[in-house]
């Protein structure tokens, strides 16, 4: 156990809402310390979002205490001993101490303990294990800090056990390796996450694609993958063709995308890295529980690669644009762009994709000026021949690259309506 070192509170430790809580979770003597994410981004010089605390009181005598001192408290997790306060705007997670009385793969039952060597003991690793007084004491039971220094990511205790106890914890080691880790990775880590791999079926959608997100969001993305592929492990939650060097070409293309603004997208870059069929799609989609839009979305990146040429003109992009809408259009120009440099490494990262991104970005998809109730005015019967009307003027609008007016469209519909009339097509 490390000897506890002092620290300068910083702001958000002493701001007025952090106090407020603090203040009333020890208004009767307990102890109280913040705990897990916020001291190990703390310490790593990252901001912090969310602010967790730990304490010994139970639970209801948590919600007490916030309760005398006017704090809204929500009982998110009572029966795990955990509750949320509200002062304005911001949420505080308290958990009272915890230890594993038995462990079921997923979930455990818990006893709360006033023993904090006891609770940090069940943490899965040690850069999480650290907490800290209000007073800036940091207090880390196994060596979390000098493995922080040292990029080392290692499991608190047995990798096996922890791992056993929420197969989790197994996706949770390969993310933070990929955001906090330096090579090599720890072995006894990549041993018990190789030969426990198969329990990760056993999880649901939600959590599976809640660590995928944040491990397709790491800075060397495709490092960090290929890591999981060597050991066996993406076989159980990606079963498909995979392909890293395109994933790696996308992470360059979006880092290099700095005129469209482009942020790393976690569902593009699954699409980049898991080769799909449309059948395969839907099957990833189900698995991982995404919801409508993300499903709908990740077909379409399956299904429609190479519709963004490079040398495309403005016309052109405009029409693919219109066909396809802004956003999907935005996310295939990245994944042809991608594979063009995965394929040719010379591809520049301020190329003529860069225009195509661009103009997705600025040109506001047009809408057409005229609708139904104009054919009914001129005379069609409601039905299939209004729509078959409307097909042919977009058709010809949309070759106008979108120029023609209402009135010019009203002009050409009239004209595709005594077409249809002399053809016998439609019925006035």
């Amino acid at each position: 156990m490390a000897k506890p070192f002092q620290i300068k509170p910083p702001p958000w430790m002493t701001a007025p809402a952090t106090r407020a809580v603090m203040a009333a979770i020890t208004s009767d003597g307990g102890e109280a310390r913040f705990i897990g994410g916020c001291v190990r981004d703390l310490l790593l010089d990252i901001a912090v979002k969310d602010i967790d605390i730990a304490t010994h009181e139970p639970p209801e005598r948590v919600m007490e205490l916030l309760a005398q001192a006017g704090i809204k408290a929500i009982p998110t997790g009572i029966e795990h001993g955990t509750v949320t306060a509200v002062v304005d705007d911001e949420h505080f997670e308290i958990t009272t101490l915890r230890l594993d009385v038995e462990t079921f793969g997923r979930r455990a039952e818990v006893a709360f303990t006033d023993d904090w060597m006891e609770d940090a003991a069940r943490r899965d690793l040690t850069i999480n294990a650290l907490s800290l007084d209000p007073d800036g004491t940091v207090h880390d039971p196994f060596g979390g800090v000098e493995d922080l220094r040292a990029g080392r990511i290692r499991f608190v205790g047995r990798a096996e056990t922890r791992i056993t106890e929420d197969v989790l914890r197994l996706l949770r080691f390969f993310r933070f390796f990929a955001y906090h880790g330096k090579p090599p990775a720890d072995a006894e880590a990549l041993a018990a996450a190789a030969k426990l791999a198969h329990l990760l079926p056993s999880l649901s959608g939600e959590r599976v694609w809640g660590e995928l997100m944040r491990l397709l969001l790491a800075p060397d993305v495709a490092a960090a993958f290929r890591l999981m592929g060597d050991h066996g492990v993406l076989a159980h939650i990606l079963p498909f063709d995979l392909d890293f060097r395109l994933l790696q070409a996308l992470a360059e293309v979006e880092a290099g995308a700095a005129i469209a603004g482009a942020a790393r997208d976690p569902l593009r870059r699954l699409a980049a890295l898991a080769r799909l069929d449309r059948r395969q799609a839907e099957a990833l989609s189900q698995r991982l529980r995404l919801s409508r839009r993300q499903r709908m979305r990740l077909i379409d990146m399956a299904t429609q690669r190479g519709e963004a040429a490079p040398d495309a003109g403005p016309k052109e992009a405009h029409r693919a644009i219109y066909r396809l809408g802004a956003a999907l259009f935005t996310d295939l120009v990245f994944l042809d762009w991608a594979k063009d440099r995965a394929d040719k490494s010379d591809t520049p990262l301020d190329s003529d994709y860069s225009t195509l991104l661009e103009l997705a970005k600025v040109w506001p998809k047009p809408e057409l000026p005229i609708k139904g109730e104009d054919a009914l005015e001129l005379g069609l019967v409601p039905g299939p021949p209004v729509g078959a009307a409307l097909a042919r003027v977009e058709a010809w609008w949309i070759d106008e690259d979108f120029v023609p007016d209402r009135a010019a469209c009203l002009q050409r519909l009239a004209a595709a309506i005594k077409e249809g009339e002399n053809g016998g097509e439609y019925s006035i």
